[in-house]
């Protein structure tokens, strides 16, 4: 595939699929599209012969300019693919249409997701007939200055009700393992969620090995029963949270802002410096817990849906 597109506000653009010379390249217009708030190399960027996988270029005479990716959007998001567009505003429509002429079958709907700040995007989606369908909330926490004594009175009350908080052992009884992965999928029930927020299945073994391989667990215990938890991926000095779930018997007590809060100490004292979160605006609760917690919410993530014939 090599396409010419007449743009008059700025002139050709030769669209062609994309080469592995050309990752340098790429890796820089997609960190530059998120204005930096994820650092991309050129070793994330390969050819790929998945036909459900193409990502294309725009260039300018000999220059890149731009760059579009279609893939599917995700498992818990079957009948979507995902578009994605970085680089030179102008050049975003050839790309989208080179793939709308060759679109893999069996999806119903594209999808886009972009920061309400980052204005090629958002102006594209919006003149291209794409619906802002879903809002989401990231959030960052300064964990050298966040102190663990303004929960002390609530963690006080709460081990007076039978509420105690432990970090769960990659070697805890199968039991435990079980009662988590039963929290994990009513939590996932329970919260309101959009495809964006909404993570891909997991069986309870595959939950554990992920949980084993690359995340820390924090889980509040009520008589022995575990009631409450929360889950954080350390990633360099960052560490995200994955998920936070209180039984809806034990909810309104405070048990996420507790768990939550003895999972951001332990972070601080292995020496992360920044925590960061998110989720849907529907989610309510969490947006709570996140700022008695000291969060600090950035730019909301907007989510575009198109409908296809």
């Amino acid at each position: 595939m090599s396409e010419t597109h007449d743009h008059s506000a700025a002139g050709t653009f030769t669209v062609r699929p994309f080469q592995n010379a050309d990752a340098p390249t790429v890796a820089r217009l997609v960190t530059d599209s998120v204005r930096g708030h994820w650092t991309y190399r050129p070793e994330h960027f390969r050819e790929s012969a998945d036909p459900q996988r193409l990502r294309l270029v725009a260039l300018q005479g000999a220059e890149i300019v731009a760059t579009a990716h279609l893939s599917p959007f995700g498992e818990a998001t079957p009948d979507a693919l995902r578009l994605d567009l970085a680089g030179a505003g102008a050049a975003f429509t050839p790309l989208y249409l080179a793939h709308l002429a060759a679109l893999p079958p069996g999806f119903s709907r594209l999808l886009g997701v972009t920061r309400e700040d980052f204005g090629e995007q958002m102006e594209f989606f919006s003149a291209a007939g794409f619906r802002n369908a879903w809002q989401s909330w990231g959030a960052h926490l300064d964990l050298i200055s966040f102190d663990f004594a303004a929960f002390q009175p609530l963690e006080e009350r709460l081990f007076l009700k039978g509420y105690e908080t432990e970090q769960l052992a990659n070697d805890a009884p199968d039991a435990d393992w079980a009662a988590l992965s039963a929290l994990h999928q009513r939590g996932l029930a329970d919260a309101p969620r959009n495809p964006t927020t909404t993570p891909d299945p997991l069986s309870a073994a595959g939950l554990r090995e992920m949980i084993v391989r690359e995340e820390t667990v924090f889980v509040v215990r009520w008589r022995g029963e575990i009631v409450a938890l929360t889950r954080l991926t350390p990633e360099g000095a960052e560490v995200e949270s994955e998920s936070t779930v209180t039984h809806p018997d034990h909810r309104a007590r405070g048990l996420a802002t507790l768990v939550k809060a003895h999972a951001l100490e332990w972070a601080r004292t292995a020496g992360h410096t920044h925590a960061g979160t998110g989720g849907t605006v529907l989610n309510l609760p969490m947006l709570r817990v996140n700022t008695r917690l000291g969060y600090r919410v950035e730019r909301m993530w907007v989510t575009w849906e198109r409908q296809l014939s």
